[in-house]
């Protein structure tokens, strides 16, 4: 297949915005099996419930929904299996350090493939919000979007 004439695959996890403040956001890799990648070119991917921990000095990225492939055989994976996100040991240790707070987690915010034909992910260091900030964002937007009107 022509690289120039692939589809660009940009999944977004829409709802973290309105939940979550970003502090701190990276791009990581994937360690993904063959139809994982398969089924991501084809778009089908959910990040909606995805977050990601660490255990032993390694980023795991869980609830991540990648639908298995229609064409795979019996060799086709677990659409909700952990999978191990590739950063730099001085960014997991940075993430472990400010994780120790009260309140943070760490999301996927968007999945997307580069023009190399890797499958890279978008998380962020995040902070819960609460209804009032929720409702201060919806208040922004909507004021953005009247300003865009004129």
């Amino acid at each position: 297949m022509n690289k120039n004439f692939a589809k660009k695959i940009n999944i977004k996890n829409r709802k973290a915005s309105f939940e979550y403040t970003f502090l701190d956001t990276f791009i990581a890799g994937m360690v993904l099996k063959g139809t994982e990648i398969k089924s991501i070119r084809m778009g089908k991917a959910n990040l909606s419930d995805a977050y990601c921990f660490i255990n032993d000095g390694e980023l795991f990225v869980k609830n991540l929904n990648i639908s298995a492939y229609d064409n795979g055989t019996y060799n086709n994976h677990d659409p909700l299996r952990e999978r191990k996100l590739l950063l730099t040991k001085r960014e997991i240790r940075k993430l472990e350090n400010q994780l120790k707070d009260k309140g943070l987690t760490i999301i996927a915010t968007s999945l997307f493939i580069t023009d190399n034909g890797y499958a890279k992910i978008g998380i962020a260091l995040a902070k819960g919000k609460k209804l009032h900030d929720k409702r201060e964002s919806i208040k922004e937007r909507d004021v953005n979007r009247e300003l865009q009107r004129y």
